[in-house]
């Protein structure tokens, strides 16, 4: 499908489509939250107490806004959904499971690991790195594009969960990194609607400091992005991705130490 007329019609209709199913699921969620109420709060910078309730809504909603995607190949977007429900998945583990976990970055998660401890962390890291290699590997044909997509998926889910230090830092992230997207021709274009129309229906809130989209949300959407990445990009778009995430993996502990929890 090209960029034209019917294209930008269906990149709207897809972000319609993400924007209303994420509203929809976070609805249910503050009506009938799974477990105790108190499980979904979290106290932010300010000191504010805040619901992790968009987190799950803009992983479903931008899943199922993939799903439902037209002009897109069974296996793009069965690649996509696996990488956007299981980082989610993962970082809703994390979100629960370490929960009070001062731990944070890769080498503090890591060194535990080494040191005979699994922490909730070190599962997120290694189970989204799994699901984008599973989401290279659909997405791509060739063994080293296959590597270096599931690369760009699980980079840019944790790209994104990096720079949520501050309420809109995520979202912001997820619209400037999602709108060039949506400017790709064929089904790339048409996949970037789904993260950009979910984290928009929460952005307001999220600014707002009534919501965060925590790690469940941020991974979600940086999977999302990560998967259209790889799906418009050759192998040399793919290696000037994949490296740049390294980068900023490397150096993820410092740049998060210096901005804070958030």
């Amino acid at each position: 499908m090209s960029a034209g007329r019917s294209g930008f019609g269906g990149r709207v209709a897809g972000m319609l489509a993400a924007g209303v199913a994420t509203s929809c699921v976070r609805r249910g969620l503050r009506r009938r939250p799974p477990g105790e109420a108190a499980l979904w709060e979290r106290t932010n910078f300010e000191g504010s107490v805040v619901d992790l309730y968009a987190g799950p809504a803009v992983a479903l909603g931008s899943a199922a806004a993939v799903a439902l995607t037209p002009g897109v190949s069974g296996r793009v977007r069965a690649a996509t959904v696996l990488a956007v429900l299981s980082a989610g998945g993962c970082g809703a583990y994390d979100d629960m499971a370490g929960r009070g976990d001062p731990r944070r970055g890769f080498r503090a998660h890591l060194g535990a690991l080494r040191q005979g401890e699994i922490t909730s962390g070190a599962v997120k890291l290694l189970g989204i790195g799994a699901a984008g290699l599973v989401a290279g590997a659909l997405l791509k044909r060739d063994a080293v594009d296959r590597v270096l997509a599931g690369v760009v998926v699980a980079g840019t889910a944790h790209l994104v969960n990096l720079v949520d230090v501050r309420p809109g830092r995520a979202a912001g992230a997820v619209l400037v990194l999602g709108a060039p997207g949506l400017l790709k021709r064929g089904g790339a274009g048409m996949l970037a609607a789904a993260p950009v129309g979910a984290v928009a229906a929460v952005l307001e809130d999220d600014l707002g400091r009534r919501t965060m989209l925590g790690d469940t949300g941020a991974h979600a959407l940086g999977a999302a992005l990560g998967a259209v990445m790889a799906a418009g990009n050759g192998r040399t778009g793919l290696a000037l991705h994949a490296a740049a995430l390294i980068a900023v993996a490397a150096c993820g502990d410092r740049v998060s130490r210096a901005a804070g929890a958030r």
